[in-house]
């Protein structure tokens, strides 16, 4: 019995370490050290809790569309869990919270922060690695993402959006144009795992797929192969 206990306790204990080895930044795949966010340009995220309060029966239950918020400010834990549930890393052969074919990993995530505490207002682009944030620009952009999402006046009143995009390309270059419905699927996969997630902390989301690609594209200052598919505007 005490061996059993034991054992127990130290199984338990291994688990955390791995999980902490995966969603610190400085970890990778296989043990391969990473290299660590010094310069200015990244922002490191709390370790996310993945021992909610909330089953996953209720969050379904309770998940509905949400388009108005409170003006009040997001933590940046909170921030942290909604990336992470988007794209986080779960397995030390690198593999994530969303499936995707292949285990090509054609997503990213770019977030658009307006009213986040500890975060400056900007626009940045999560690195799943790593799980933490890359400056890509210093100003609040939910105005101009607003009117590039055909004024739908809830991006806009979010402290903060989520737009998830693809390089269709990791995915085609090993099935073809069928890779095309893959990434679709697996858009789709992510942007429900940050919709429960919202719902677990208490945040109302909505998946929005009415924007002008081109502007959203220019907004968001992303790369010339890279498609937006979904914006997700998050709040209280």
């Amino acid at each position: 019995m005490i061996f059993r206990e034991v054992f127990r306790g130290c199984r338990a204990a291994v688990v955390m370490v791995v999980f902490l080895g995966l969603v610190m930044p400085g970890s990778a795949a296989g043990g391969e050290k990473m290299p660590e966010s010094k310069s200015t340009g990244a922002v490191r995220l709390p370790v996310p809790a993945i021992d909610g309060g909330m089953s996953l029966e209720k969050t379904l239950s309770a998940r509905r569309s949400v388009r108005s918020f409170k003006n009040e400010s997001l933590t940046l834990d909170e921030v942290s869990r909604l990336l992470w549930a988007a794209q986080g890393v779960t397995h030390l052969r690198g593999f994530r919270t969303a499936p995707s074919a292949g285990a090509l990993y054609p997503l990213e995530v770019v977030l658009a922060a307006g009213n986040v505490d500890g975060l400056a207002s900007g626009v940045y682009r999560y690195r799943p690695d790593h799980h933490d944030l890359l400056v890509i620009g210093r100003s609040d952009i939910r105005d101009e993402l607003h009117r590039a999402a055909l004024h739908q006046a809830f991006v806009r009143d979010a402290p903060a959006v989520l737009v998830i995009s693809a390089f269709f390309h990791r995915t085609t270059g090993k099935y073809g144009e069928r890779g095309i419905r893959y990434v679709h699927m697996e858009v789709g996969h992510a942007a429900q795992n940050v919709l429960l997630e919202a719902v677990s902390l208490n945040l109302g989301a909505v998946v929005v797929g009415a924007f002008d690609d081109a502007r959203v594209k220019r907004v968001l200052s992303l790369d010339a192969r890279e498609e937006p598919l979904v914006v997700i505007p998050l709040g209280r």
